[in-house]
């Protein structure tokens, strides 16, 4: 059994050939996908503003740590295809960027004093 590692995912993309009611529809739920939406889970959150430029999921993915950040982006940009599919909304080449969470260092600098208060 291999090790899995928990990896954050950002997937960046384009609006492309929204239909009136596509374009509609994420127009009057802008609000619930502005900044405020930018949280990393598995279902993935969706952010992007009234312009209808661009757009981007954050997602949590836990995969094989063997198969690395590739995997994980690949199956973060699978997840965000089939969310826009779903809701009928066109887009552009996806790109995205993994981050290995297990493999991350901490920089504690300026957290950890000389003790003096």
């Amino acid at each position: 059994m291999s090790t899995q590692h928990t990896y954050r995912v950002i997937v960046r993309g384009t609006w492309e050939g929204l239909t009136d009611a596509a374009r509609e529809r994420l127009l009057a739920e802008v609000e619930e996908h502005g900044l405020a939406a930018m949280q990393f889970t598995e279902e993935g959150s969706l952010t992007y503003d009234r312009v209808l430029k661009h757009f981007s999921f954050r997602y949590v993915v836990v995969s094989d740590a063997e198969d690395g950040e590739e995997m994980a982006a690949a199956i973060a940009e699978d997840r965000a295809q089939t969310a826009l599919r779903r809701a009928g909304c066109g887009h552009g080449e996806l790109r995205s960027t993994a981050t290995d969470m297990d493999t991350m260092k901490i920089n504690y600098k300026g957290r950890r004093g000389t003790g003096a208060a």
